[in-house]
């Protein structure tokens, strides 16, 4: 099923995809900030470290299946498959985005 998200959070789902720790920073501005469930990182340099820490050594990749706007956010939802206990497992991911860049990403279960 094909899902149509802004350009951003498509560029940032793309390179999640690939495992690429550049291409997944590249849509989010310089001073995004990132709340993993419940844990906040801001920065380029804290998400650096959370895409290689948390994403990338375990090969979690988000597949988002359905999209909504709400409150001002694109929400996305979907499976997220890896190397870690549970895979696969739903995850919402709430981003808010300021001019074509993503400022902020909310990551629940």
């Amino acid at each position: 099923m094909s899902i149509e998200l802004p350009k951003p959070i498509a560029d940032y789902v793309e390179a999640n995809a690939r495992l690429d720790v550049d291409g997944m920073l590249k849509p989010f501005a310089a001073d995004a900030v990132i709340v993993d469930n419940g844990k906040r990182y801001q920065g380029h340099a804290e998400l650096r470290t959370l895409f290689e820490d948390e994403v990338i050594a375990v090969k979690a990749i988000f597949t988002p299946d359905t999209v909504r706007h709400e409150n001002g956010q694109v929400v996305a939802e979907g499976l997220a498959h890896g190397d870690f206990k549970g895979s696969p497992i739903r995850f919402t991911y709430r981003f808010t985005l300021q001019h074509d860049a993503i400022k902020a990403l909310e990551i629940t279960i």
